[in-house]
C-alpha cells in the first residue's frame, strides 16, 4: 500500500502562556491546518491511501493547563456513537479542527491520522476528575477516507505536558482499512513503555502502527528515527512516524518503517516540512532473521593484556566501557547481571575512538524506566571523558558481531550511520540466551551499534 507521513514545522503561538480566546485560538491553528491541506492533496496524487501528522502539529506546545483550553476539541470518546464530523458538524460544539480533518480524508479519499489538543468534562463523582471539572487529553484522531471519525487514541505516557491529563485507564486503539488491515495508534513518549504500545501489538497481533510523536532528538542511543526503525524491527512490524520540525529545539526525524526498509527523513540544517509518501508490502509474514553464523566466544587467553575499563555518562546513565583498540579484537564488558560481548575487525583504520559500553539499571533522567544496553558507540574525541558524547560523523567501517545475555525479550536493535542515516543488521536474533547482531561491513562510518532492551517489569 502506499502511505505518507508529514514531518510539519508548525506555526506556534508567540505566547503559548497567555489566555486567548477560542476565535484566535482556532485562527492560529487553521494556519496549521492550511498546510494540513496542501500536503493531504500532494499525497494523495502521489497515490497515498493514508497519511500520517505529528504530535502538537496542530497547536504547538509549552502550554498551561488554562491556556490550552482554547485550542482543545470536543471530542467523545465513545466508540459506540458513529459520527462524520465534516457530514455533520452539527452534532457537537467544538469540533472545528475535527471538522476539518474529517473534510480532508473525505475530499481527498484518504485515511488520515492527527494529532490534536481535546476536553471532555467530568462529574465530581469522578475521583478521577481534575478540579477544574474536565479532562484535557493529548488525542491522536483517524478518519477514515469517507470521513468517519474511526479511531480516538488519549496519549497515557506524557512527558513533561502539564496542559494535559493521563487518562484514567490505557487506550487500547486500532482501526481497520481496506488496504492495509488493522493500524494501531499511539504517542510520542509511549513507544519506550509496555502500555499501552507493546501490548497493544501483542494482543491484537498488529502488523502496521501509525506514531504521531514530537520527539527531541538524543543522541548516541535515541534519536528518532533509530529508534522508530528498531522498534519496527524489534516487533517486525510496519511503522508510519510523523515527527514534528523544530531543528532549533533538536526535533526533526520522521519515516516510513518496514522490518527491512525505511524510508527517512533527518535535517537540522533547513526549516519547513517534509512530505515522505512511499509503497510498502502490507507484513503477512515474520521476517524473524537467521542465525546459522554461530559467533565466536571471547577467548580466554592467559596474560593477554585487557583493555582499561572505564566509565562515562551517556544518556545520563552511568556506562562502564572498554576502549576498542586496533584492527580487530574480542572484547567483553559487564554490569549487575549483562554481560556485553563484540568481535570486531576494522575495514580501515582510522584515528577514531571506539569504546564498547554496558547499562543495566534505572535511567531516571526525563522519565524513569529500566534499561539493559550494550552499546558500541563512536566517542566525541579521542579521550575516554568523551564517549557518550552526541556525535553525528564517522569514517570507520566496522564488521562487528555484538551480544548480551539480556535479561528481557524485549531488545531494540540499534544501527545507525555517519549523518544520521540507518543500516540494516546482517544476522539478529536469539542463541542461547544471547541477543545477538551482526553486520558485515556498513554502509556508511559507524555512529552506534546497540542492543536496547527494556525491562518494563522493572520500571
Amino acid at each position: 500500500y502506499v502511505a505518507a507521513v508529514y514531518e510539519h514545522e508548525s506555526i506556534l503561538s508567540p505566547n503559548p502562556t497567555a489566555l486567548v480566546d477560542r476565535r484566535s485560538a482556532l485562527e492560529l491553528m487553521g494556519r496549521n491546518l492550511d498546510i494540513y491541506e496542501q500536503q493531504v492533496v500532494a499525497a494523495a496524487r502521489q497515490g497515498a491511501q493514508i497519511i500520517v501528522f505529528p504530535e502538537d502539529g496542530i497547536h504547538g506546545f509549552n502550554f498551561t493547563r488554562s491556556s490550552i483550553y482554547p485550542y482543545l476539541d470536543f471530542v467523545l470518546h465513545s466508540q459506540s456513537v458513529k459520527w462524520n464530523p465534516c457530514r455533520e458538524p452539527y452534532l457537537f460544539n467544538d469540533t472545528e479542527v475535527l471538522q476539518r480533518l474529517s473534510c480532508m480524508a473525505l475530499k481527498n479519499k484518504i485515511f488520515l491520522v492527527a494529532n490534536l489538543g481535546t476536553k471532555q468534562p467530568c462529574e465530581p463523582t469522578d475521583p478521577h476528575c481534575p478540579a477544574d471539572g474536565r479532562y484535557q487529553f493529548n488525542t491522536n484522531v483517524a478518519f477514515s477516507d469517507d470521513g468517519m471519525l474511526v479511531a480516538t487514541y488519549r496519549k497515557h505516557n506524557l512527558y513533561f505536558e502539564y496542559a494535559f491529563d493521563t487518562p484514567p485507564e490505557p487506550d487500547y486503539k486500532l482501526f481497520d482499512t481496506p488496504f492495509a488491515g488493522k493500524f494501531g495508534m499511539f504517542t510520542c513518549f509511549d513507544i519506550l513503555f509496555f502500555e499501552p504500545a507493546v501490548k497493544l501489538i501483542r494482543q491484537y497481533k498488529l502488523k502496521q502502527v501509525v506514531y504521531p510523536t514530537a520527539w527531541m532528538n538524543q543522541l548516541p542511543l535515541l534519536s528518532a528515527v533509530e529508534f522508530q526503525q528498531a522498534f519496527a524491527t524489534a516487533f517486525n512490524i510496519n511503522i508510519l512516524a510523523a515527527n514534528i520540525h523544530h531543528p532549533t529545539l533538536g526535533m526533526t526525524g520522521s519515516g516510513i518503517y518496514t522490518p527491512v526498509k525505511s524510508f527517512i527523513y533527518h535535517n537540522m540544517e533547513s526549516y519547513g516540512g517534509k512530505l515522505i509518501v512511499a509503497e510498502i508490502p502490507v507484513i503477512t509474514t515474520d521476517y524473524r532473521t537467521n542465525l546459522e553464523k554461530t559467533p565466536g566466544r571471547v577467548s580466554e587467553k592467559g596474560n593477554e593484556q585487557l583493555p582499561p575499563l572505564f566509565y562515562a555518562e551517556m544518556m545520563y546513565d552511568n556506562f562502564t566501557f572498554v576502549p576498542v583498540w586496533g584492527e580487530k579484537g574480542e572484547l567483553q564488558v559487564c554490569a549487575n547481571t549483562l554481560c556485553c560481548y563484540l568481535n570486531y575487525r576494522r575495514a580501515v583504520v582510522t584515528d577514531e575512538l571506539y569504546a564498547l559500553g554496558v547499562f543495566d539499571g534505572l535511567h531516571t533522567v526525563h522519565g524513569t524506566y529500566y534499561v539493559q544496553a550494550c552499546a558500541l558507540v563512536k566517542c566525541g574525541g579521542l579521550s575516554f571523558s568523551t564517549c557518550g558524547q552526541e556525535v553525528t560523523d564517522a569514517t570507520a567501517l566496522i564488521d562487528f558481531q555484538l551480544w548480551g545475555n539480556m535479561s528481557t525479550p524485549y531488545i531494540f536493535p540499534l544501527l545507525l550511520t555517519s549523518g544520521i542515516t540507518l543500516d540494516f543488521a546482517d544476522y539478529m536474533g536469539w542463541k542461547n540466551n544471547h541477543y545477538f547482531i551482526i553486520k558485515n561491513r556498513t554502509s556508511s562510518g559507524l555512529l552506534t551499534a546497540a542492543l536496547y532492551g527494556r525491562w518494563y517489569e522493572k520500571d
